[in-house]
């Protein structure tokens, strides 16, 4: 299980970075800070794998906790999670080598994407010293992955039939957003199987995605239904 960092200042969307993150089953939320000289305290007495990092936060922003990351002697991965999105700002942090970066609002297809990003690059260069092939050196460059990727194609283990159900169930409703949970108890299967379905929607575009902040407690994801 790779360990994951958060240092966002709001509270909120620090809860669904969480929520978003702990989704996938690869990963653990080891720690969450509300500004960048906390969280660099932490990695260096508990090193992590992966940083999900605002840009815009108190005593030091997203470039300088950058710098002062690149001074460790083990350095994790970082996913940008910004509202900034200025062009010298985009390119200052790329070029510090962030290995992905998400503008707010971003649906949960996105953020799942860079992760399994992440993954791919831990199975292609955590194996010790070998050559790698040029489909392997390809599948390490996102841009050039999706490109080649086209349309979102069935997953393995995802059944048509399966989709159709969830499909049709939200299309009778589409005047109305769901939780995962909510599909799950109207269509009876699992929160898990319902996810992976959502997910799968998302990207082919048939739905849409949003948090409700309304629920008194955690941030829920929500799914309404918008067709092709």
């Amino acid at each position: 299980m790779y360990h994951v960092m958060i240092v966002e200042d709001d509270p909120m969307v620090a809860a669904i970075n969480r929520q978003y993150v702990e989704m996938n089953p690869s990963f653990h939320v080891s720690g969450s800070f509300r500004n960048g000289r906390d969280g660099l305290d932490h990695i260096r007495k508990k090193p992590v794998d992966l940083v999900i990092l605002d840009y815009y936060m108190p005593l030091m922003d997203g470039m300088e906790f950058l710098e002062q990351l690149d001074q460790l002697e083990k350095k994790p991965d970082v996913i940008m999670v910004t509202a900034a999105n200025e062009t010298e700002t985009v390119k200052g942090l790329l070029g510090a080598g962030v290995m992905d970066y998400l503008v707010k609002p971003f649906e949960y297809a996105r953020f799942e994407r860079a992760l399994e990003q992440f993954l791919k690059k831990q199975e292609l260069l955590g194996g010790g010293s070998r050559s790698l092939s040029q489909s392997e050196i390809d599948r390490l460059l996102p841009g050039k992955a999706a490109a080649e990727a086209g349309p979102a194609r069935m997953q393995k283990g995802l059944q048509e039939h399966t989709l159709e159900t969830i499909r049709q169930y939200m299309k009778e409703h589409k005047d109305r957003s769901f939780t995962s949970e909510e599909i799950a108890e109207q269509v009876h299967l699992s929160r898990v199987t319902i996810r992976r379905y959502v997910n799968y929607m998302l990207e082919t575009h048939e739905i849409v995605s949003g948090i409700d902040y309304k629920t008194g407690g955690r941030p829920s994801i929500q799914y309404r239904y918008v067709g092709f």
